[in-house]
């Protein structure tokens, strides 16, 4: 979502927006969208966050020119470049906001001016938002002032300003030009994506045919972008003009947290601080328990010297600590950082820290829609994030449920007949044995719809010529505007029509013309009826339906 490493608030933002949009796109309950409201106010005080940052990045940077104007400013001006187009690009994101509320909320300017999302009263609203910002045609999407094609040319041109602040080479080496311009490409992509099995553009993959509460939150994770982009600069901008001051050539932004998991109604607690490295001398890491109270940077903290500990791989003077996580809960760690003295020997500074391990969240996704159909093959795709397919089981109250061998991920879902829901969960293997996923899906169980009886194209009715209506060979059965592919089969009609002023009929088992049948309708003459009725058909899941009668008018 940004290009710096983001904090665990924001990730965990972004994360409950990507699982709402996907919940979206199911067609669950309409409650979702107050979520979403929870989302953007979340984001809202994470881009409230960063410019409280940038302002005391501005600030130090004040400070540094006050105290050596000849090296700062060159930095200096360049930040405030920054400055005036981050502010210029999230104020016309606000300009947007604002537009599409207004035109669908249908407020007065003054109330758009100062509106939350949560009072905004038409948050499902999806087609006054696609009209406003993509148009009524998404395979060309309309350009202009305050349109989501606009809004992603300002993006890419915002992002290759930003990107040429570090083209003087007496200022910046090559590898700090290089470092900031990847930087700022991965975290100010717009990439396309798939709309309904189509490639789109990012303005149709976050616009189009979506409410205005995830329009609005997908706005405000953008301006979130924006502002994290503006850190990233304004941060390296004011290291270059000290880097050579400082014995690390490292400077970056870090979070500490207790904890990076918070219950819903905690408080999530944090450190930010700036840390220097030096990425040319690797200090030695290791693994142990200590005694973080000898702090003092002369002390061995390590309580059993005997355990010299377990050393992890450090690059660029910075640790790379990496574990497996088969246990849930809290998972404590601690160690010991060792550094060379000049002189020989070492200074010790202890760490400790600890993470939350959680249970995987269940994902199941209907392949064809949230309603399973009695008596047929229901395609299920289910998946756990971090568990391999065949490491899952899943399990279905009033149904049976077994696994596509086509596909792996995939499952094949049948409903008795008298079903009214079915409920799928899902249990892992971990080791040994068998871990219960928390939560399900719940499905609506249907019986299937009535197939559409036809004759020579025709369906309740028409007007046929009568080589057409011979020529058409028997009575068909479709399943029409149904999602799966099934095959119904007509089992037995009649037909029926007038002969001389006398009113005749014919049985006919299967779906052919029969011999009698053909004689019959070769009797019909110019403007007369016939009449298909009493059509059988055998459905997919075993039961024999009659479809209404099908009555044609020869003509010609």
């Amino acid at each position: 979502m940004a290009g710096g490493k983001l904090p665990p608030r924001q990730k965990m933002i972004g994360m409950m927006y990507l699982v709402l949009t996907a919940l979206l796109a199911l067609n669950v309950s309409k409650s979702i969208l107050d979520s979403f409201v929870i989302v953007n106010e979340g984001l809202e005080r994470a881009n409230t966050n960063y410019e409280k940052k940038n302002e005391k990045l501005y600030n130090d940077f004040k400070a540094a020119l006050d105290k050596d104007a000849n090296k700062t400013k060159p930095y200096y001006d360049r930040a405030q470049q920054a400055k005036k187009i981050s502010a210029d690009l999230v104020n016309y994101i606000d300009q947007i906001k604002k537009h599409v509320i207004k035109e669908t909320d249908k407020k007065e300017q003054a109330v758009v001016d100062t509106i939350q999302l949560k009072y905004v009263d038409s948050k499902d609203n999806y087609d006054v938002p696609t009209e406003v910002l993509i148009g009524s045609e998404p395979a060309t999407p309309k350009d202009g002032e305050l349109t989501a094609l606009d809004l992603k040319k300002r993006v890419f041109k915002y992002r290759d300003d930003l990107i040429k602040l570090f083209d003087d080479a007496k200022l910046f080496l090559p590898a700090d030009k290089k470092d900031m311009e990847s930087k700022l490409k991965a975290g100010l992509e717009l990439p396309d994506g798939v709309e309904n099995g189509v490639k789109a553009g990012w303005e149709i993959i976050n616009f189009y045919h979506l409410p205005l509460a995830a329009v609005i939150v997908n706005l405000s994770a953008l301006e979130m972008q924006i502002r994290n982009a503006e850190v990233d600069v304004v941060t390296k901008l004011l290291s270059s003009v000290s880097a050579g001051d400082f014995k690390f050539d490292k400077l970056g932004a870090k979070v500490i947290a207790p904890s990076s998991v918070v219950m819903q109604g905690d408080e999530y607690k944090a450190d930010v601080l700036l840390i220097a490295s030096n990425s040319s001398s690797n200090p030695r890491i290791l693994l142990c328990a200590v005694d973080t109270s000898k702090n003092d940077g002369e002390t061995d903290p390590r309580i059993n010297k005997n355990d010299p500990g377990k050393e992890i791989p450090v690059s660029g003077g910075i640790g790379k600590y990496k574990v497996g996580t088969s246990a849930t809960g809290e998972q404590k760690w601690s160690g010991v950082i060792e550094v060379e003295k000049p002189g020989g020997g070492f200074n010790y500074y202890p760490f400790s820290s600890s993470y939350i391990v959680t249970p995987p969240a269940l994902v199941v996704s209907p392949t064809k829609m949230n309603v399973l159909y009695i008596g047929v093959d229901n395609p299920v795709d289910i998946s756990v994030p971090g568990y391999a397919p065949d490491l899952v089981t899943p399990n279905i109250s009033g149904g049976s449920i077994k696994p596509d061998p086509s596909k792996k991920g995939s499952y094949i879902v049948n409903c008795p007949a008298g079903s009214k829901e079915a409920n799928i969960t899902v249990s892992v293997k971990q080791g040994t044995s068998n871990k219960a996923i928390q939560g399900g899906f719940k499905f609506r169980v249907k019986s299937l719809p009535d197939p559409i009886a036809k004759v020579a194209g025709q369906k309740s009715g028409g007007t046929v010529s009568k080589a057409l209506l011979l020529s058409a060979g028997g009575v068909a059965s479709v399943m029409e505007n149904f999602d799966f592919d099934l095959k119904t089969t007509v089992s037995s009609y009649s037909v029926a029509l007038n002969v001389g002023g006398e009113f005749k009929s014919e049985a006919a088992t299967g779906a052919a013309f029969t011999g009698g049948v053909t004689n019959l309708l070769q009797k019909v003459k110019n403007n007369g009826r016939v009449i298909f009725e009493d059509i059988k058909v055998r459905m997919p899941d075993g039961t024999v339906r009659t479809l209404p009668p099908v009555t044609l008018k020869i003509k010609g």
